[in-house]
C-alpha cells in the first residue's frame, strides 16, 4: 500500500496546529473543506470555513490561547481518498513554560482528498482528563514534554 499519504496527513495536521499556535484564523479556516466542521475543546460545533473563521477570530482578538505542543500517534487510510489522524496535545499557558495537564486533549482528524488536495473534514479536540485515573494524565503530560526537550 502506498504510505505517501501519511506524510501529506501529517503535513495537514501541522499546518492546522501551526495556524492554531501562529493565533491565524484564516489559515486554520484555509485546511478546511467547504463544510469542514471543527469541534472545540468546550464542545462549541463550527460547521463551514466561513464560520469557522468567525469563530476563530473573536477568540483570537480577545484571549491569550495557549500554542499546542501535538504528537501524532497514528495516521491510517479509511478508503483511498479518506484518512484519520489521531494526535495527543498539550498547552503551554501564555507566561508558563511547561505543559498544563489540565487542558490536554486528544485530536481527531479526518481527511478528504479533493482535486488531489487533501482537506480537514472534521478535527475534535476533546479533553482528556481521565476521570480516575491521574496516572494516564500524569502519562500523556510527561510523554508530551518530553517534545519541549
Amino acid at each position: 500500500m502506498n504510505t505517501s499519504y501519511r506524510g501529506e496527513i501529517e503535513n495537514l495536521y501541522k499546518k492546522l496546529i501551526a495556524a492554531w499556535n501562529n493565533r491565524d484564523a484564516q489559515g486554520m479556516a484555509n485546511q478546511f473543506t467547504e463544510l469542514g466542521v471543527q469541534i472545540g475543546f468546550d464542545g462549541s460545533k463550527v460547521i463551514g470555513k466561513k464560520e469557522i473563521l468567525l469563530h476563530l477570530e473573536p477568540i483570537f482578538e480577545q484571549h491569550p490561547t495557549a500554542p499546542f505542543i501535538a504528537k501524532v500517534k497514528d495516521i491510517r487510510l479509511l478508503g483511498t481518498d479518506v484518512a484519520i489522524l489521531h494526535a495527543i496535545a498539550g498547552m503551554i499557558p501564555p507566561g508558563k513554560t511547561d505543559i498544563e495537564p489540565k487542558v490536554n486533549a486528544l485530536q481527531t482528524l479526518v481527511a478528504v482528498k479533493k482535486d488531489n488536495e487533501w482537506r480537514v473534514e472534521l478535527f475534535q479536540n476533546t479533553p482528556a482528563q481521565f476521570h480516575g485515573r491521574p496516572e494516564l494524565v500524569e502519562e500523556m503530560t510527561d510523554e508530551l514534554q518530553q517534545l519541549l526537550r
